[in-house]
């Protein structure tokens, strides 16, 4: 059975735009923020706090996190 390519994801700059959004996307959705709302670190790191106190944005983020990750052109979890 063929496996997630992590090395050559990693490489990739576009999966690492995808993880960001696919964290970022659900947390500023859930609590209705927009990108001009966070104007300083310390509500960034309040916004980010307040995600993972919360089960149910935590599941959004890995829900959204899955669906980055998985190739959705072959079969089951791999490349």
């Amino acid at each position: 059975m063929k496996k997630i390519n992590w090395k050559d994801r990693c490489k990739n700059p576009i999966f690492w735009v995808n993880v960001l959004l696919s964290v970022a996307t659900p947390i500023l959705a859930y609590f209705g923020i927009n990108g001009s709302d966070l104007t300083s670190w310390g509500s960034l790191f309040s916004l980010v706090l307040d995600a993972l106190k919360n089960p149910y944005v935590v599941g959004l983020v890995v829900v959204s996190l899955w669906n980055n990750i998985i190739n959705p052109v072959t079969k089951g979890i791999t490349d």
